[in-house]
């Protein structure tokens, strides 16, 4: 990313303070999971948006507090939220506004991606918590680690991630768009440069390559 996209490489924040990160988890009251740790520990997000990623650009400790806090509240003094619920819908399939145990680790306008911390089979999930709508996981993705190295792949070798593509502006920028667009509010948009041949890559939390925000040492 330095030598391609030297622009969104300048707002990669440097690593998370440990003890923000660990103050975030008391004042949330959950505890993060190891590949959230991890993206931590090499950026603290982003310093200011850009479009790093397919999704929502990640947040800093702060951000995801501050997302978190805003969401319970909302949630808490929605005195009407349970009465919204179609009531020819079986109880238990319609995922609520917000919960307390899933994490915004990334967002933008509102809307979130966001970890699922919730006891049971999908604990550590992807899914999205839109603001005018209610939690969705149906085409989220298994864990953080599984996202940034679809990412990761889709810039290291192409690739589709979430319905976008990756590609360079002509300002030095990382964007994520539809495939086949050649401009970008007039000005070219170039694809992403492929740096290595495909090879097999475990999806553990250190699996997401060197081209993911979250990341250490960006190639693309």
């Amino acid at each position: 990313m330095q030598r391609h996209a030297p622009a969104s490489y300048a707002l990669l924040a440097p690593p998370a303070d440990p003890a923000e990160v660990e103050a975030a988890q008391e004042a949330m009251g959950v505890r993060f999971p190891a590949d959230l740790l991890e993206s931590l520990a090499c950026h603290d997000g982003i310093t200011a948006w850009a479009n790093l990623v397919p999704d929502q650009p990640p947040s800093s400790v702060a951000g995801i507090v501050d997302h978190w806090r805003m969401c319970v509240e909302i949630a808490e003094e929605d005195a009407e939220e349970a009465e919204d619920a179609d009531p020819t819908e079986p109880a238990g399939e319609r995922e609520p506004w917000w919960h307390p145990q899933w994490i915004p680790w990334a967002q933008s306008d509102g809307d979130s991606q966001i970890i699922d911390m919730r006891e049971g089979p999908g604990r550590g999930r992807l899914g999205n918590a839109a603001h005018d709508d209610v939690g969705c996981f149906d085409d989220g993705w298994p864990s953080l680690a599984v996202y940034l190295t679809a990412v990761a792949d889709a810039l290291d070798h192409g690739g589709v991630v979430d319905g976008d593509v990756p590609y360079l502006t002509a300002k030095g920028e990382l964007w994520w768009t539809v495939p086949g667009r050649t401009e970008l509010n007039g000005a070219p948009l170039t694809p992403a440069p492929r740096t290595e041949p495909r090879v097999h890559r475990s999806a553990g939390p250190s699996a997401a390559g060197q081209g993911t925000p979250g990341r250490r040492g960006a190639r693309t």
